[in-house]
């Protein structure tokens, strides 16, 4: 009932489970937004930097199998895991500071994203434990913190001219706070997912459905183009503010490219609250194709806009920031109402590991193209990605009116 549905202190749950994840996604990006200074270090090239980021995006590869093999989001309370996970991620990422060589920092990094695998999907387990009405909503704002929190160690960077040291120091103590408060503050919610004792046939109950099946094929389209801008777009702003200063136009510091690539990243919070509301009054597929197009289009034209002032160049860069994960709460929240009950974790984990496998492709193949081409032609191979989410979300939404038509009664 919507009257039960209110009470249970929902929100204040989301507002935990929120901040905790804000905090502990901030040691995602932690290296990249210090990669500078670790390439003068190491005598780093654009695509070896990039490996710092493609690091993170293996291991967490890794830790989402070995999740979903192991059945880790189902059969180990959701609270426990996050904590853990956020400890020893925090742990991993202060290893940085020890790093002697690239090759050890790589090591750390690919342990850090291996043990955000059980950061990330549990914290969508334990919003939708608390809302069945409003999940898009509530899935969307804990992604909307994810994606300020994997903005912050760019804003930290830009804060007085902030060294490595500072970004690790920072960034770790995040993720131990993180971990204190789902400690101290979480509670399972109403509605919570039956746990099951270790199976093996979870992730094929998970591949046999084909609705669970058309919404990964979506997503993956959506993921092929978000970690590369993630990854890249600080870059590409940098250059194009480069070009635009070698052209007679103002220049920008360092420090101001940082807060801007921030910017722009963190104003994705704010889209993927925005688009959980949307997406529950007005349907999940509407939403992830409406931004799958918008974010496609801006990947195709804010080449046109480099080395142009920044009021030309900034209005896309955000919009594309906005757009490129303001759907991404809703395929999380498609497959918690597809999957079969006793395996949403095990299907949660199964899709991200998929999608974050396939971001290492583009985060190493953007910078070729920017190698041969320039950085004002790197992104429109991005926007093969969202034109692909777009066919398969469509082929879900007529899947899914078939299936409601036919349960209708003659």
């Amino acid at each position: 009932m919507p009257f039960a549905e209110e009470h249970g202190g929902r929100w204040r749950m989301l507002a935990v489970i929120g901040c905790a994840e804000l905090l502990g996604m901030s040691l995602w990006f932690a290296a990249t937004a210090i990669a500078p200074e670790l390439s003068a270090r190491w005598g780093l090239s654009p695509g070896e930097a990039g490996w710092l980021t493609s690091a993170v995006q293996l291991g967490f590869v890794a830790g989402t199998l070995a999740a979903a093999i192991l059945n880790l989001a189902d059969v180990i309370p959701s609270r426990t895991y996050f904590a853990a996970s956020a400890v020893l991620a925090a742990l991993a990422n202060l290893g940085m500071l020890a790093a002697g060589s690239f090759a050890a920092a790589l090591v750390l990094r690919f342990a850090t994203g291996a043990l955000l695998a059980g950061v990330y999907p549990p914290a969508m387990k334990m919003a939708a434990t608390w809302f069945r009405l409003g999940r898009g909503l509530a899935i969307g704002v804990i992604v909307g913190a994810l994606t300020v929190g994997k903005a912050l160690p760019y804003l930290i960077d830009a804060l007085g001219g902030a060294e490595a040291r500072s970004v690790i120091l920072t960034t770790s103590a995040m993720a131990l706070a993180a971990a204190g408060l789902v400690l101290a503050a979480y509670r399972e919610g109403p509605h919570a997912f039956p746990r099951r004792p270790f199976s093996w046939q979870l992730a094929g109950d998970v591949a046999r459905s084909r609705p669970v099946r058309l919404v990964t094929a979506s997503y993956l389209g959506h993921m092929w183009e978000l970690y590369c801008f993630w990854t890249w777009i600080a870059t590409f702003l940098a250059a194009s503010a480069a070009a635009h200063a070698a052209g007679g136009g103002t220049a920008l510091s360092s420090g101001g490219v940082r807060a801007l690539a921030f910017a722009v990243i963190a104003a994705g919070g704010i889209a993927c609250v925005a688009g959980g509301w949307l997406a529950d009054r007005f349907g999940r597929e509407r939403l992830v194709i409406g931004s799958l197009a918008l974010s496609g289009s801006c990947a195709l034209g804010i080449g046109l806009a480099f080395a142009q002032s920044l009021w030309l160049l900034l209005p896309i860069a955000f919009v594309w920031g906005m757009a490129v994960i303001a759907d991404s709460a809703q395929f999380s929240a498609l497959v918690t109402e597809e999957a079969p009950p006793h395996a949403v974790g095990t299907a949660l984990t199964l899709q991200l590991s998929l999608g974050f496998l396939l971001t290492t492709v583009t985060i190493q193949l953007v910078p070729r193209i920017a190698a041969q081409a320039g950085w004002q032609w790197a992104f429109p191979v991005l926007a093969l990605g969202p034109a692909f989410g777009i066919l398969a979300m469509r082929s879900f939404r007529q899947l899914r009116k078939s299936g409601a038509q036919a349960a209708q009664p003659a």
